[in-house]
């Protein structure tokens, strides 16, 4: 990962978009949990917990992901540091539909936004990551430049 191939901009809208998507899901579970009340054993009680988590879950990635770009970006993370620690899980679970259909609808499109804006930053961590961004290690140009092979 180079910080050329890195827009500042771009990762810095997507930390304020990040940061106010997890606003809203917080007050959104917050307040639906409030309003739904009575039992906690309820299947709309238990839909609204399962997906809160996951949603939470997911956001939280996706902040931690841009936080440690931004770090990488302002020269406080070494690239190494990034690669080890700033990869974005690929494995979160999506939302179940059949406990997402239960839920209000505000509450279902606003897991949908967070699920799309994940899939966004999945694509972007994936480009990244791919060998055409990737750039030759320091070794790899002295080899080239003396006409030895690439190390295997």
């Amino acid at each position: 990962m180079n910080r050329t191939s890195i827009n500042a901009r771009l990762i810095e809208g997507l930390y304020c978009e990040a940061l106010v998507l997890s606003d809203e899901v917080r007050a959104n579970f917050d307040l639906s949990r409030r309003r739904a009340g009575g039992s906690a054993e309820s299947e709309a009680q238990i839909a609204l917990s399962c997906e809160g988590l996951r949603t939470t879950t997911r956001m939280m990635h996706a902040t931690a992901w841009l936080l440690n770009l931004r770090a990488y970006l302002a020269g406080e993370l070494s690239e190494l540091r990034l690669r080890i620690h700033g990869k974005l899980p690929a494995d979160l679970s999506p939302a179940d539909p059949a406990r997402t259909a239960i839920l209000p609808e505000p509450i279902a499109e606003l897991i949908g936004a967070t699920e799309n804006f994940y899939a966004r930053l999945q694509r972007i961590d994936r480009r990244l990551r791919s060998p055409a961004t990737e750039h030759p290690r320091g070794i790899d140009i002295i080899r080239a430049r003396l006409g030895w092979p690439a190390a295997a």
